[in-house]
């Protein structure tokens, strides 16, 4: 019979498979272009995890073996997702903290399917801050919270024109000031538009590193501080992307596809969702589970991959 692989997580002896221990390919410190279009190589897309013997880190887990953990679990999703990239469509900065600031209460695809009409009628900062709040809340009514989220982008367009000369800034303290604009917005243009890595602390990115024992803090901040204290700044880019995809697509909040995950031997809520292979496949979520993406124009590498393109609004 064959023996099952045996894991361990706890102290020194975390990571004794060979193979495991081999550190993945990323993207960290690539140009944000290439980061942005997903050009980090490809990967079989829509087929599950094989059977894997989970187990439960210590409760005891010593600092070193939690960061090796940690690390390892993104060295594992870095191969599951190579083709991870934002999934808000956007061709500059300005476009991409109005699509960010649009996609709070929504999905990414709602966004995508929503911003066509908004940049083809207010392309530039100065058409969105002069325009009539009536007819941008018509174009985002299908977001949710249009008249607040209307308010916000023409707030924040009229602030880069009065304050940024209409460029979108590339520092931290600037982007917050925008109005719609926190930590989680301004990291996610940092990181993609500017290439300065960021952690963007979202519903999944909280809920799967409070599952992974990564911290126990609810704090968005305390959280951003804590997991980037695991992990060198170079990586925290890359890392969002790879526990947000993991997140939509595997690790659900209700029913987490345990026996489909790629992760379980080093997941410490093993158990919690549908362990059944068989079953847990069909939990899969987006291009894993053979359905469109997110995003209307994804880059080239999430195509190359086997992905496929979300329809636009009214389609289908």
């Amino acid at each position: 019979m064959k023996k099952e692989p045996v894991v361990r997580v706890s102290g020194a002896a975390e990571g004794t498979s060979a193979s495991a221990e081999k550190p993945a390919e990323t993207a960290a410190g690539k140009p944000a272009a290439r980061r942005a279009a997903g050009v980090k190589g490809t990967a079989a897309i829509g087929k599950s995890a094989p059977t894997r013997a989970a187990v439960r880190p210590a409760g005891n887990e010593s600092r070193t073996a939690l960061v090796r953990r940690a690390r390892r679990i993104n060295r594992e999703l870095a191969e599951v997702f190579p083709y991870a990239h934002p999934e808000l469509d956007f061709e500059n900065p300005f476009q991409l903290v109005v699509a960010t600031v649009l996609s709070a209460q929504t999905t990414d695809l709602r966004v995508n399917q929503t911003t066509p009409a908004l940049f083809a009628k207010y392309p530039a900062p100065e058409d969105l801050a002069a325009a009539d709040p009536a007819e941008v809340e018509e174009i985002l009514r299908p977001t949710g919270f249009f008249r607040a989220k209307t308010r916000s982008v023409i707030g924040l367009s009229k602030a880069l024109v009065e304050d940024f000369g209409g460029e979108v800034p590339g520092r931290l303290e600037d982007l917050v000031k925008l109005p719609g604009v926190g930590r989680k917005t301004a990291f996610v243009v940092l990181g993609n538009a500017f290439g300065r890595p960021g952690i963007t602390v979202d519903t999944h990115f909280q809920r799967l590193v409070r599952r992974w024992r990564w911290t126990e803090e609810t704090d968005p901040d305390k959280i951003e501080a804590a997991v980037g204290a695991l992990f060198p700044k170079k990586d925290w880019t890359d890392l969002s992307h790879h526990v947000i995809w993991h997140g939509r697509r595997i690790c659900h909040a209700r029913k987490p596809a345990c026996g489909a995950c790629p992760i379980a031997p080093l997941c410490p809520a093993y158990g919690e969702g549908e362990t059944d292979p068989e079953k847990a496949e069909k939990l899969l979520k987006y291009e894993k589970g053979g359905f469109p993406g997110q995003r209307l124009k994804p880059p080239q590498a999430y195509l190359d991959a086997g992905g496929r393109p979300a329809p636009p609004l009214g389609a289908g």
